[in-house]
């Protein structure tokens, strides 16, 4: 019986404690945030419909969010209660193609800030699992049955 080598790192985002401090805390973030809506409003018109048309608001939040989410500080729940993610993002009408783009713009901005290794790949597989999770209409040619 052959044992699994050793795993290159503490956590499957890295050594640190946790992604905050591994992605470099306040700073990335933050301009992990202002890429990604920079992006959006440069190459993504579905995406961007869906937005403000200022969005520091929309940034900010995120920046709240991921802070916490990604293990610093809980800015997002501290000043605006639990995210309650799906109820919303209901208002919007999210398929695969929209999460996908979404998945799209946002790797597009952690390779951009210089996020790699590790907590890049953890990244960009957990924002993926969560932007489907966020998906609330079936795609086009999908038949939903009904049940009465």
């Amino acid at each position: 019986m052959e044992i699994a080598p050793e795993p290159s790192t503490a956590h499957p985002w890295g050594d640190a404690p946790t992604p905050y401090e591994e992605v470099g805390g306040d700073l990335v973030v933050r301009a992990l945030v202002e890429e990604f809506y920079d992006i959006i409003e440069a190459e993504s018109p579905g995406l961007r419909a869906m937005l403000p048309a200022n969005t520091s608001t929309s940034r900010q939040k995120l920046y709240e969010f991921l802070s916490g989410w990604l293990g610093g500080p809980s800015l997002y729940m501290e000043r605006r209660g639990h995210p309650r993610l799906r109820l919303r993002h209901m208002p919007f009408d999210i398929g695969t193609e929209e999460a996908d783009e979404w998945v799209r713009c946002m790797n597009q901005a952690i390779v951009a800030v210089g996020i790699e290794g590790p907590v890049a790949t953890f990244l960009s597989s957990e924002m993926h699992r969560t932007a489907v999770g966020l998906r609330n209409r079936p795609d086009p040619g999908v038949i939903v049955p009904r049940i009465s």
